[in-house]
């Protein structure tokens, strides 16, 4: 009965060696190679690169830009003269009348006020398109991590389905040479069952996160996508600490965003003043009147001829914008409490990007520690209880069902250790997108 249970316990414990050789981020096994690729795998830069290049949410935010710069390349344009032409004719006669004008919009005071508003709303839009890039890259950082973190979880399945799968083997040859009870194999089965479908629920955690990730790189759920870089390897990476600055705060694409919002309010106050202000046009005309009476009268020649006469006028002058009862003064309300609102916004967002950059360091700092604690002694401690009560099992003072309760508390370790390194890598992703880090 003793060699049986030291069979046991041997068996037992290669399952359990098994699973931190795996979770520690090595070659990983037959079902994670569908997820990994540690030399040809996508690189977490590489994805951050492919996803600024190719998101199409990101690619029309883009094209505000543009559309910004033709609002500013509009605004710096003079306005067009204004081309009139006239013709008259007497019913039933010959007087006709033709002419010609031209007026021209000085633009005295307006375009330079246009001009500004365009500048500033485009440097505000290039701010909001940064800040998306900011965002963007941030979501990659997470899905990469999410997905990686899932992938954990397959290796550790992977690993643990073998090895139950091999001491299963054994113990049923033995069940079947008469050397062992029956239920001892009956009790590895139900363990190898239950990891074989706990690897199915990794499995498809793992395909959902994988396919979230091609959906922030812009690609097909089709396409093929192997990851480089384990969760181990990403925390790893990224292990030295973010500094955060006044500066850096001041710095972030959408606190610089609401800011251009206030001095675009400031240029839009001064040109609704300049709209009403007073403007003039020139005008100039030409005009060639034929004209005559039905009378007749001696000609040069001597002759009888009718009386009439062609006669050619030029005019010129200029029109005058009077700012008496309208002078604008709705716009310059309308557009000094736009100023007031935008300043309250840029406060609200320099207060936000404060408590967040704060709100991340202290989530930061609490992860870090708690990585440190599983790598620093828990996960030890765990795996040397594990043999403790294997050795007392051994012994004939525990039974089988003690050893496998303690494995399922060295495997909850192990999935606690994943969690912490998940929450290790949204810690710092999240203090890179606090700090505007895109890098």
């Amino acid at each position: 009965m003793r060699s049986r249970r030291r069979i046991i316990a041997f068996m037992i414990g290669a399952v359990v060696l098994a699973v931190p050789a795996r979770g520690q981020g090595t070659q990983p096994s037959a079902l994670a190679t569908q997820y990994v690729d540690e030399l040809a795998g996508l690189a977490l830069d590489t994805a951050i690169a492919r996803a600024l290049e190719r998101e199409p949410s990101l690619r029309a935010v883009r094209s505000d830009i543009e559309a910004a710069r033709g609002l500013q390349q509009q605004a710096d344009l003079h306005p067009n003269p204004t081309l009139t032409f006239e013709r008259r004719d007497e019913p039933g006669g010959t007087d006709n009348l033709t002419s010609i004008g031209i007026e021209w919009p000085l633009d005295l005071s307006r375009r330079g006020g246009r001009v500004q508003t365009a500048e500033r709303s485009l440097q505000a839009v290039q701010f909001a398109v940064a800040d998306r890039e900011r965002l963007l890259v941030a979501d990659v950082r997470m899905q990469y991590g999410a997905a990686a973190a899932a992938v954990r979880d397959v290796v550790v399945a992977d690993d643990l389905v073998a090895a139950a799968q091999r001491q299963w083997d054994v113990v049923r040859a033995r069940v079947d040479a008469g050397g062992t009870p029956p239920l001892e194999r009956d009790l590895l089965e139900v363990e190898l069952r239950r990891f074989e479908a706990g690897r199915l629920l990794a499995a498809g955690r793992a395909d959902v996160a994988v396919v979230q990730l091609k959906q922030l790189l812009g690609m097909s759920p089709s396409e093929p996508l192997l990851l480089r870089e384990t969760l181990e390897v990403l925390v790893a990476g990224s292990s030295q600490s973010a500094a955060a600055s006044p500066a850096a705060i001041a710095t972030r694409p959408d606190v610089r965003e609401a800011e251009a919002r206030v001095t675009v309010a400031d240029a839009r106050i001064d040109q609704a003043d300049r709209e009403g202000r007073v403007d003039i046009s020139l005008f100039g005309t030409y005009m060639r009147m034929d004209s005559g009476f039905p009378q007749q009268g001696v000609g040069a020649t001597g002759g009888l001829e009718r009386v009439r006469g062609q006669f050619d006028y030029v005019a010129a002058g200029v029109t005058m914008m009077l700012p008496l009862f309208n002078r604008n003064q709705g716009q310059v309300a309308a557009a000094q409490a736009e100023r007031s609102g935008a300043e309250a916004r840029r406060e609200a967002a320099a207060l936000a990007a404060r408590a967040e950059v704060a709100a991340a360091q202290a989530r930061d700092t609490r992860a870090r520690g708690a990585v440190s604690l599983y790598t620093g002694g828990v996960r030890t401690l765990a795996r040397q209880n594990l043999n403790v009560v294997q050795q007392t099992f051994d012994l004939g003072r525990a039974t089988v069902f003690d050893v496998l309760a303690e494995q399922r508390r060295y495997l909850e370790v192990e999935q606690a250790y994943t969690t912490a390194l998940r929450e290790a890598w949204d810690a710092r992703v999240a203090l890179k997108r606090a700090l505007g880090d895109t890098k």
